[in-house]
């Protein structure tokens, strides 16, 4: 039976990690186990930057946006040496397994660290909702929330200048964002690595919502990564009816309180977290899937192809 474990968050902040690290400590501590912080993610492991929590320090986190552990990224975590130096420091305080919220990367870090003799289960941290395993990410839920929030803000002023709205959202190699929120927002085009973009198709569209549909405004919703929405947005004021304007909402899709959806969430992750660590699991990462909460081995959940976004593509297209 082990008797202390260590909770990390790494790679990019996601809201519901607070509701994640309350969930892994209280369950931890009414489990008969210590809890110890790990702040700055992998970093921190490897400095020692590492302090017990209590019932009391994870109070009134879970509404709280970001991480109370704070997160680092640290390449350097892949050599042998360095990890070795990190569980140096957990056995300098007797931490014998890891939970660990964050992304891919940070799943490879729990997996290598197992393989050496430390139990890590991952928890998918990510607004992006790359994590193929899963069908929900922590995070996503609000940060799609704080898309619709400043889409519907936009279409208002858009409508009272003919204007087309082309807003860039996160997701990294993922559309989901996009794509949930053009269904959501009632958008007129959505542009993700899925759906292609052709310059001249989505122009054409543009002018055929302005001549032909005489739309006073238009809405498009493209990923990052795809174009300079700046210079998109020039071309379509020079070639069709509308004023383009380009918002690249950037990174207050991370920030904000977690909607409940992802407080539920975290929760729920959290302590099967804890239960696997307790059977003497590691090397695992949980899920939800068909709304039951899972574990899949990390070396699968990493090979896992994604499901397929057709039946959502076909639903928003069937409703422009």
């Amino acid at each position: 039976m082990i008797k202390r474990i260590g909770i990390l968050t790494s790679g990019g902040d996601s809201p519901g990690m607070n509701a994640a690290i309350r969930a892994v400590t209280r369950v931890g501590i009414n489990s008969g186990l210590e809890v110890f912080g790990i702040y700055n993610g992998y970093k921190g492991m490897t400095e020692g930057y590492i302090e017990p929590l209590t019932r009391d320090s994870v109070s009134q986190i879970s509404n709280r946006g970001g991480t109370i552990l704070g997160s680092a990224r640290l390449p350097e975590f892949k050599d042998v040496a360095v990890r070795e130096k990190a569980i140096k420091q957990l056995k300098k305080r007797g931490i014998e397994a890891v939970v660990v919220i964050g992304g891919d990367g940070s799943y490879r870090g729990a997996l290598s660290l197992t393989q050496m003799g430390i139990n890590c289960i991952g928890l998918p941290g990510t607004i992006d909702n790359d994590i193929t395993c899963t069908d929900y990410t922590i995070g996503f839920y609000t940060a799609l929330q704080t898309i619709v929030e400043a889409v519907d803000k936009l279409r208002d002023t858009s409508n009272s200048h003919h204007r087309c709205s082309i807003i860039e959202v996160m997701g990294n190699r993922c559309g989901d964002l996009a794509l949930y929120a053009g269904i959501t927002c009632g958008a007129d085009i959505v542009i993700t690595k899925d759906t292609g973009f052709n310059e001249a198709d989505v122009l054409d569209r543009l002018r055929e919502l302005d001549t032909i549909r005489k739309k006073k405004h238009a809405i498009v919703i493209i990923s990052e990564k795809i174009t300079d929405v700046d210079e998109f947005a020039k071309k379509v004021s020079l070639n069709t009816g509308f004023s383009g304007r380009a918002t690249v909402l950037g990174h207050i899709q991370r920030g904000g309180s977690p909607c409940p959806f992802d407080r539920l969430l975290a929760s729920q992750m959290g302590e099967k977290a804890v239960d696997l660590l307790m059977q003497g699991i590691g090397g695992q990462c949980v899920c939800i899937r068909d709304n039951k909460i899972v574990s899949y081995p990390i070396e699968k959940a990493l090979k896992m192809p994604s499901d397929s976004r057709k039946p959502l593509t076909n639903l928003f297209e069937r409703l422009i």
